[in-house]
């Protein structure tokens, strides 16, 4: 027994060491895809602890977090909380988001010309000192040595926490008690700059971060009588659901409140990036079931290849079983040796991607957090027997042959005989169970029913090739009668279609999904196109200069960013502007677990589907009523349809007084329309109806529709001269505007073909990993097509000699060689083009928008497949003619001679 142990080992040692390339296609494969599945969850991971912990940091540990829906909460609530009996800690906070400049001198004259000024979007959080130390430890203000005793209350003092420091170019160390305090100043919309003075330091991690006392954060900013939040820790033994309803149920409380528990924003970022995530993570594995199908067409071909050793073995004594288990350590070893490599490339990968990327995965869910590597040896565990099940999983079919092979027949060359073809049952059962599956609804907003029906339409497909090339070869028969070469060709694989559908089914595989992924992209971005045309409207677009770097950590979307009210009117009044359009965005949390959705306010005259994309028809708003537009994201978060009302959202625009008011409107659903900027969901409502229910007339940007033939120079030169007059600056002049002087830029202008161009580069980066998976798949795909072919034809010299001794030319049996590789590849290609369609479809009208909530158009470009197509048949063509100069030369010949 252990003789034959010994054997068995190195009968699958020696093969492996004289193919190397054969087997260096799955193992490629399947490295790839566990390095890329193993490196988004790192990147992921890494980002998402992150971020909890700066939340855990900022927010502290409190028991619940109230909050209003929209807007502020009117400090009278605090009162009333503090006393509650059942509430044992009541702290009141302020958050504000604004601009911090500072200046590092580069001499002596500290207002020099040579002076910088470092600009960071910055938090400002107003909070009560005094109950710091037992609600938020890490916020509590360190003065320094050389500050007055106390500036924990001090007007227009600020804390800073080492992010805000390193940011702004400020010394991270006390200043001795002979220098002055370091000053800096904050800058909000378009309102004067607050100057503050920064006396110490706080330990709270995360983004840059300043805490001020929240009255003197209330009188700096104009806030008075405002809060954001209240943080309550409970008395113990307290039941918070049985409080929250009694709460709830007292006269006069406010409807549009939100009590939170304080993991749920890091539930509520884990959610929203989750679909993104697991999105990456599939496609990730698509090289990993990849790498399985060819871990199948080497060992199926390396089985048939040695089936007389096989034979061999089982007449020395080996077992059928031996027989199998050595097919699957074969395969076990190939996917061991991919993981290995694969985890160590992930980890590498995600290294390189959080130290120059942060922790952005493309999606913007992290964007501006840069977070240490959070290695784990379980995860590393589990994508590590990711690899060695799918190579196992591609082995086992090679290895039921190795098991059930015929010894006797083996031996005397009739084991490799064309068996009957099947009736293409097993594919067609799987292919019909995925298109039901495609029907299936999301399982926690993941379409797993949708990922499983394309893995079965893939291996469906890939079941019926060998049924779908016996249908083909039968139809080409009668026509390749009457020519000696093509005939041979055609027998030849009529007898060996077995050998042939592995080949085929290798191009099958890689250029199934690399079209799939194709189709899918394409579609989105032509559609993205469409929507971009149709929600901008204007030539040229203003907002307050706060707003760049929005998507990248910076002030964009908050209040820091908002232009004052009144300030699209005076726009309105400047000459050669035939039009201004305002647009308001707003948070709205309306539910704690849920992200918050943005509400647009803009004026959307009597016909809004002029100036939303919707999808299907408006239905008319019934008298009484104040009609809003829904994304299609609300549809499928909140579960709502044209022609319902919303109540939630009328609570969330309900007076905030502490006394009992009818609602303010009751809001009817009449339409739905596409929004492919926030998949958190968005509703747009007039914006008459907006000033009406809350009075702030601020804006986030403002359309302008210039007059034929106004110079758009002076018209921006204009506009910069306003904000610089609402601000309380001198207006800057044409020349120090055009430079970009952080210190002038109020107001930044952006035409609708710049907005356009950046919203499609932002898109592109976002699916960057997935153009490198699509690069990935038809690389290793062409790789297994190479070592597929070449493995095939090296092992017909035999049958080349042969030929050589009928009579051929070496140049003719380099054409049957060179023609079968091209028939092959090209009916690979068709039947992976097909099959790469069918997936792309479940892409994009099923995966789609069960992940990210938005529906899509189906566009298939023609060039792009016709290109992948010629690139695989070049490949097969050239890979079979190179192998069959290899093996049609002198030892062809001579090799005849061992059968004699």
């Amino acid at each position: 027994m252990q003789a034959m142990l010994a054997l068995l080992r190195t009968f699958s040692w020696q093969d492996l060491r004289h193919h190397p390339w054969r087997s260096a296609a799955a193992v490629a494969a399947v490295m790839l895809g566990v390095a890329l599945a193993f490196a988004v969850h790192v990147i992921n991971a890494s980002a998402l602890d992150e971020f909890s912990q700066a939340v855990r940091a900022v927010n502290g540990q409190p028991d619940l977090e109230l909050r209003a829906m929209q807007g502020s909460l009117p400090e009278a609530l605090y009162e009333r909380l503090a006393t509650d009996p059942q509430v044992a800690r009541a702290s009141p906070l302020l958050e504000l988001s604004a601009v911090a400049l500072a200046a590092t001198t580069t001499g002596a004259n500290a207002a020099g010309a040579n002076d910088q000024p470092l600009r960071t979007p910055i938090r400002v959080l107003g909070a009560d000192a005094l109950l710091l130390p037992t609600t938020a430890p890490a916020l509590v203000p360190r003065p320094w040595d050389s500050a007055d005793r106390f500036a924990l209350f001090a007007p227009a003092t600020a804390f800073l926490n080492t992010a805000a420091l390193q940011a702004l170019g400020l010394p991270a160390t006390a200043p001795d008690a002979s220098s002055p305090l370091p000053r800096l100043t904050l800058q909000v919309g378009l309102q004067p700059a607050l100057t503050v003075q920064v006396a110490g330091t706080v330990t709270a991690g995360g983004a840059p971060l300043a805490v001020m006392d929240i009255g003197a954060a209330q009188d700096l900013f104009g806030r008075a009588g405002a809060l954001t939040r209240i943080d309550l820790q409970l008395q113990p033994g307290t039941d918070r659901a049985a409080w929250e309803a009694t709460l709830r149920a007292q006269p006069g409380w406010p409807a549009n409140l939100v009590l939170a528990q304080p993991g749920d924003a890091t539930q509520r970022i884990s959610n929203l990036s989750r679909a993104y995530r697991v999105n990456l993570t599939v496609l990730a594995l698509v090289a990993l079931f990849t790498g399985a199908f060819l871990v199948f067409s080497v060992l199926a071909l390396s089985v048939a290849q040695r089936g007389p050793q096989f034979a061999l073995l089982a007449v020395l004594g080996a077992t059928p079983r031996q027989r199998l288990a050595l097919v699957l350590a074969e395969s076990a070893a190939l996917g061991l040796l991919g993981s290995v490599l694969g985890i160590a490339l992930g980890t590498a990968l995600a290294a390189t991607a959080l130290q120059l990327l942060g922790g952005d995965l493309g999606g913007g869910y992290f964007a501006g957090v840069r977070p240490a590597l959070q290695w784990s040896a379980p995860a590393a565990l589990v994508y590590g027997a990711l690899g060695v099940a799918a190579a196992l999983a591609g082995g086992w079919w090679p290895a039921r042959a190795a098991q059930t092979l015929p010894p006797a027949q083996t031996l005397k060359g009739l084991g490799a005989a064309a068996s009957q073809a099947d009736k293409g049952t097993v594919g067609i059962v799987l292919i019909a169970t995925g298109a039901l599956l495609t029907i299936a609804p999301p399982v926690f907003g993941i379409p797993l029913a949708a990922y499983v029906a394309i893995a079965l339409l893939l291996v469906g497909g890939i079941a019926l090739l060998p049924w779908g090339m016996a249908r083909l070869l039968a139809w080409l028969q009668p026509l390749a009668a009457r020519h000696a070469l093509p005939l041979l060709a055609l027998e030849r694989a009529r007898r060996m279609r077995g050998s042939a559908a592995i080949a085929v089914g290798g191009v099958v595989a890689s250029l199934s999904l690399a079209v799939a992924l194709t189709v899918m992209v394409s579609s989105f971005r032509g559609s993205v196109t469409q929507w971009l045309d149709a929600v901008l409207p204007s030539p040229l677009y203003v907002r307050s200069a706060l707003s760049a770097g929005g998507g990248t950590g910076g002030a964009g979307g908050s209040e820091a960013a908002l232009l004052p009210a009144g300030f699209a009117e005076a726009v309105g009044q400047l000459p050669g502007l035939d039009r201004v359009q305002p647009l308001r965005a707003s948070p709205l949390q309306l539910s704690p677990t849920l992200p918050a959705l943005t509400v647009l306010s803009r004026p959307l005259g009597d016909e809004p589907a002029q100036t939303l994309p919707l999808v299907g028809e408006a239905l008319p708003v019934p008298p009484g009523r104040t009609g809003v537009y829904i994304s299609e994201a609300v549809v499928d978060l909140y579960g709502l349809r044209p022609g319902m009302e919303w109540p939630a959202l009328s609570k969330a625009f309900s007076p905030q007084a502490l006394e009992n008011h009818a609602p303010a409107a009751i809001f009817y659903i009449a339409g739905i329309w596409r929004d492919y900027a926030r998949q958190t969901g968005a509703v747009v409502m007039d914006r008459a109806v907006w000033l009406r229910l809350t009075g702030d007339a601020r804006t986030s940007d403002l359309a302008l529709w210039p007059s034929e033939g106004t110079d758009v120079s002076a018209l921006q030169e204009s506009i910069r001269a306003l904000a610089a007059t609402q601000a309380g600056r001198q207006p800057s002049t044409a020349a120090s505007a055009t430079t970009g002087d952080s210190s002038e830029a109020l107001v930044e202008f952006s035409s609708a073909a710049t907005i356009r161009e950046r919203s499609l580069r932002i898109f592109d980066r976002s699916f960057a990993v997935t153009y490198w998976l699509q690069a990935v798949a038809i690389g290793i795909g062409l790789f297994g097509v190479a070592a597929s072919f070449s493995a095939q034809v090296l092992a017909r010299r035999k049958e080349f000699g042969l030929l050589a001794h009928l009579g051929l030319t070496r140049r003719q049996i380099l054409t049957v060689v060179a023609g079968e590789g091209a028939a092959w590849t090209a009916v690979g290609a068709a039947a992976g083009v097909l099959l790469g369609l069918a997936v792309s479809v479940v892409l994009v009208h099923v995966v789609n928008p069960q992940s990210f909530h938005w529906t899509m158009d189906l566009a298939v470009p023609g060039g792009r497949l016709l290109g992948l197509c010629a690139a695989v048949i070049v490949s097969g063509t050239v890979t079979a003619w190179l192998a069959g100069r290899a093996a049609a030369g002198r030892d062809a010949v001579m090799a005849v001679k061992e059968d004699w």
